[in-house]
């Protein structure tokens, strides 16, 4: 069974109300016509209700249009933002024209559970919104990649989950520990309850001298506190994290012995690289960004998803939806 199966097969039962809000897409029609046939999940469009023969079955979906709400919703929004400078005129235009905060504003009200944006927008667009609006109960908000490959003997059955690799820039030390405990929530949710933590580096056990690796090696440190159940190691390259021969010679005493499962990546620029390479030459699927530490799931599309890509995500906000504060 592959990982889509598998995810289709949990959200069986418990349909979640989830926000799509670039109805403008075709992929996007199509992964939610999908669903909606197979009965998985309760599809939100935003937008005019326009339906050609092709998508007929969306004509069932729940339809929003801001431009029938527009003095409701820029009301809503201004009483949310005005402490930080918006004026009502900005609130109207972003309801008009960013459907991204008019989607946050429905979630906040409880008429849905997720959002599923940025086929068509920069991550910016997507995240900027759920920032401000929804939040998080720990201040602070990072992403993830469920990575499905066919590398069947690494990570737990060729799966990983890969953090940050979408959001932020540059993490602190600290913010890296973050990262690690909610990638570490992460896998439990969606792969199992064996998590082993890499944090990756070009050095392995101080084989290079660097301000980089003295972050990472700080980073491990504040991770072991706030995570004791399970195992971390770091700072560790990526052959040494993943394969058992390596491991052995590169660093025998780690606790992990090369069978690292999550891969947190030192900052954005290499988390991005990471992935995307894998995805590209390791013929592998990459579910995601997908965040992580918000109070209701909001997650982000690159804008090269195949409409297979679009219905994982969906099918993981489904999963994320049914916990409710992540």
């Amino acid at each position: 069974m592959g990982k889509i199966d598998e995810l289709k097969e949990k959200v069986k039962g418990n349909k979640k109300r989830i926000i799509l809000p670039e109805s403008n897409d075709s992929r996007i029609l199509s992964a939610a016509s999908i669903l909606m046939k197979e009965d998985l999940v309760d599809i939100i469009l935003i937008g005019k209700k326009e339906v050609s023969e092709e998508y007929e079955i969306l004509n069932n979906a729940t339809w929003y249009n801001p431009e029938d709400v527009v003095e409701e919703y820029t009301n809503k929004l201004f009483e949310l933002r005005k402490e930080k400078g918006m004026t009502k005129e900005e609130a109207r235009n972003l309801i008009l024209n960013d459907y991204m905060y008019f989607s946050c504003l429905l979630v906040l009200e409880g008429r849905a559970d997720g959002i599923v944006s940025g086929i068509s927008h920069s991550s910016s667009n997507t995240l900027r919104p759920a920032l401000q609006l929804i939040k998080g109960p720990d201040g602070f908000v990072s992403s993830f990649f469920l990575m499905e490959t066919d590398k069947y003997d690494l990570g737990e059955n060729g799966l990983f989950i890969f953090a940050d690799c979408g959001l932020n820039q540059n993490p602190t030390p600290n913010e890296l520990a973050i990262i690690g405990k909610q990638a570490i929530a992460s896998y439990k949710e969606f792969i199992g309850n064996n998590p082993k933590v890499a944090y990756l580096s070009h050095s392995t056990y101080g084989s290079s001298k660097h301000e980089m690796v003295d972050k990472i090696k700080l980073a491990v440190e504040e991770s072991k506190k706030i995570n004791t159940d399970c195992i971390i190691d770091g700072e560790l390259q990526l052959d040494a994290a993943i394969i058992p021969d390596v491991a052995n010679i590169k660093c025998p005493g780690s606790p992990l012995k090369g069978k690292a499962n999550i891969l947190v990546f030192p900052n954005l620029d290499s988390g991005n690289i990471g992935y995307k390479l894998v995805e590209r030459f390791g013929n592998a699927k990459a579910y995601g960004p997908l965040t992580q530490g918000l109070n209701y799931p909001v997650n982000d599309l690159s804008r090269g998803s195949s409409v297979d890509d679009i219905i994982g995500v969906i099918l993981i906000t489904s999963i994320q939806a049914s916990k409710n504060v992540l």
